[in-house]
């Protein structure tokens, strides 16, 4: 007879806690030793979180999220085996929008609210050209006629109009000036890109223009602006020596100054994906610091007394550590070199410490680090393309490290090959944000690419170096001139490049979630062990088959009202053909038309109506005045269309009270409904001024009006309703 078991032997089946905790710690240990990349990613939505808040998060929201921090982390010792990971994710998400609220109320600084002019009084920090190709000064240490010292702005730049200004200021010097100043613009559109947040974290309160000559006050602040007095010499020198545009091209590598640069070549390397060159970036800073640290590593290994006692692997990286910190120094330290910096110091300290140089960990601790001093450039695109090019090249060499169909290669096949792929997948990796961040992909920009950046790196940069050594004893001369046909050689690539039909292919702006869904992807792919890493493509196939199903609002208003855009046919007509040239520019780029102002105002859509022009949308009758003579005909435009639209304000009387009670309606966070009535619904200044930019969308027989205001939301940098 078989022996019975013991009820009380029997192991109860789990519970589904305990079965959760289970697979949980299964799929946990099936990723060990690859999670620590994930911890970027996790610091980076907390960030990502706090910019898509509506409304600050207040002292409530920092406590939440402060025990969130604390929560996570002791959740993460208690259970470090199994909810250790969970709790750090937890964690490292609110750290993430802490850290983002902390920044942002660090450089929270006042803002004008009102159009200023008079005397501007302040410290030359910042010296380049605008998209009109004017000399650009940033100021600091601002001084404004008859304006409170507390309510007078951190710093203001101003572009310097006008014919024979001569050299720009010498950086320090204490400088006065008659001109316009103004708030930071919103959005060209709801939700496109807000300048105004972007100025906030650059502290800038006002912006504008000067058409008066300059006068010194002081030719240099007593002890200020030393490196960058440093960089703008070094900028001449260099200018003085390669004449012309590949001189400025040079200032513009080796110490960031682009004051030089026109703006006509610097299009040009866009349209051919170049434009990277321009920036003193990863590229820049890997180049430089590896030329250092190879050389050096090859001249002490020339000496055996060196070479067999001492680790001059180590001394090599050092050095080329401190090149690459002066070259971040010089350069200015902005957001996308001192980026670059913290990625090749993770590397070389990775050197030093004998850990292995290159890895995902290394790209995710540069990225740490970046997110910590500024998560403001998680939303940028140099940050996002820049760790995205990083993290793709690292993965991909990674796994084709050690491949045995390659053993058999020459070196030179090998660096060929290296050459193709690297600029093959930096440019695969890069091309959506580009797209997204730009509206074009540069079709011919891996032939660009492969002509022009092994000169950068056997050429230019190598260079600069050696000139660098040769210039104290006169013999720089000769390096100089190899550098100036390199630099010739980028440019003129960039041209017929750039001249070839088709070269630049206009893409439209994608819904907001495009970046999110592709990025999550890639990572998914990228970081993940195991088949289901290949999940990681369906979103970013699926995201870019729905990429050119995007749709784009059929009316946009400037938040000048001098400047209104209608959809027809799958092209939008403007309303008028010159004025707001930089706001027509950002219409027709997001929405992937290649037409100029003059050409979308040509379009059949708008037709002259009196003193503005009209255009139809559904059952709307849209009329547009822009300027002073408009408002003779507003009222019997209003008598005979749905909408009016003024740049001014309404005339008094019914069209004022209709204008401000459709102000007070707008003064929300919700899109409105308009809905046709028996009076004309009126859009003029003053609302635009309060609302910003406006979409209008057909929905019925109604109009659904969605502002910047509404897609800002109640933030630090939005202006407050």
């Amino acid at each position: 007879m078989a022996e019975q078991s013991d009820p009380l032997d029997m192991a109860p089946p789990p519970i589904w806690p305990a079965r959760a905790l289970a697979r949980l710690d299964a799929i946990q240990q099936g990723q060990r030793g690859a999670l620590m990349p994930w911890s970027a990613v996790m610091l980076g939505l907390g960030v990502a979180l706090y910019f898509g808040l509506p409304v600050e998060p207040g002292m409530a929201g920092y406590a939440l999220a402060g025990a969130a921090l604390v929560l996570g982390l002791g959740l993460a010792l208690w259970q470090r085996e199994i909810l250790g990971p969970l709790g750090l994710t937890v964690a490292l998400v609110a750290l993430g929008l802490l850290a983002a609220g902390l920044r942002a109320h660090q450089v929270a600084g006042p803002v004008l609210d009102f159009r200023y002019y008079g005397a501007i009084e302040g410290r030359v920090v910042g010296v380049d050209r605008s998209a009109s190709d004017a000399l650009r000064l940033t100021l600091d240490h601002v001084r404004l006629e008859d304006m409170d010292p507390a309510r007078t702005p951190r710093r203001v730049r101003v572009s310097l109009h006008g014919e024979g200004r001569g050299p720009p200021p010498t950086p320090g010097a204490v400088v006065m000036l008659t001109g316009h100043l103004s708030a930071p613009a919103g959005p060209a559109e709801p939700g496109g890109f807000d300048f105004q947040h972007h100025a906030f974290f650059l502290s800038l309160g006002g912006v504008g223009y000067s058409r008066t000559p300059l006068m010194l006050l002081e030719h240099r602040a007593p002890g200020a602006a030393r490196l960058f007095h440093l960089r703008m010499r070094m900028s001449a020198a260099i200018q003085s020596r390669i004449e012309g545009q590949p001189g400025a091209f040079a200032a513009a590598v080796l110490t960031g100054d682009r004051s030089g640069l026109d703006v006509g070549p610097v299009e040009a390397m866009r349209a051919a994906n170049i434009a990277h060159l321009l920036a003193i970036s990863g590229l820049h800073m890997g180049l430089l610091t590896g030329f250092v640290y190879a050389a050096l590593r090859q001249i002490l290994a020339l000496i055996p007394a060196l070479a067999l006692r001492y680790p001059i692997r180590k001394w090599a990286a050092a050095v080329a550590l401190v090149a690459g910190a002066f070259y971040l120094a010089l350069s200015g330290g902005n957001v996308a070199t001192e980026r670059a910096f913290i990625q090749v110091a993770v590397m070389f300290v990775a050197v030093l410490l004998d850990r292995r140089a290159i890895t995902l960990r290394s790209v995710a601790i540069a990225a740490i680090i970046v997110l910590l001093r500024r998560p403001e450039t998680l939303l940028s695109p140099g940050f996002q393309m820049s760790f995205a090019a990083t993290a793709a090249l690292v993965g991909v060499f990674g796994a084709l490290r050690g491949a045995v169909w390659m053993q058999g290669w020459p070196k030179w096949a090998k660096g060929l090959f290296a050459l193709m792929v690297s600029s093959a997948v930096a440019g695969a990796a890069t091309a959506p944000f580009s797209a997204v961040h730009f509206n074009q992909i540069a079709i011919y920009g891996l032939i660009a690419n492969l002509l022009t950046v092994p000169v950068m790196g056997s050429v230019i940069i190598p260079g600069a170096v050696l000139a660098a050594l040769l210039w104290p004893l006169g013999l720089s001369g000769p390096v100089w001139r190899v550098m100036d046909w390199g630099l010739t050689w980028i440019l003129e690539v960039a041209a017929r490049v750039a001249a070839l039909p088709g070269a630049v292919e206009p893409v439209p702006t994608p819904g907001g979630w495009t970046l999110g869904a592709i990025a999550m992807g890639a990572l998914m792919v990228l970081l993940w062990q195991g088949r289901a890493r290949w999940l990681g493509v369906l979103p970013v196939v699926v995201t870019l088959l729905m990429w050119p199903t995007a749709v784009r609002p059929p009316v946009l208003i400037s938040d000048s009202g001098g400047l209104v855009g209608v959809m027809q046919d799958g092209a939008r007509g403007l309303s008028r053909e010159r004025g707001g040239g930089f706001v027509a520019g950002i219409w027709l780029e997001n929405d992937g038309d290649a037409a100029t102002q003059a050409e979308a105002a040509a379009r059949d859509v708008w037709q002259p109506a009196g003193q503005g022009a009209e255009a139809s949308l559904g059952g709307w009758t849209i009329w547009h005045g822009a300027g002073r003579r408009a408002l003779e005909g507003a009222e019997e435009a209003c008598a005979s269309h749905a909408l009016v639209i003024l740049s001014e304000s309404a005339p008094e009387g019914a069209m004022a009270e209709v204008a401000a009670d459709l102000r007070a309606r707008l003064d929300t966070a919700e899109p409105v409904r308009l809905v046709p009535g028996a009076r004309c619904e009126v859009i003029d200044g003053p609302l635009l001024s309060a609302t910003g930019s406006l979409t209008l969308v057909p929905v019925g027989d109604a109009l659904v009006v969605t502002t910047a205001r509404m897609r800002q939301g109640e933030r630090l940098w939005s202006p407050r309703r």
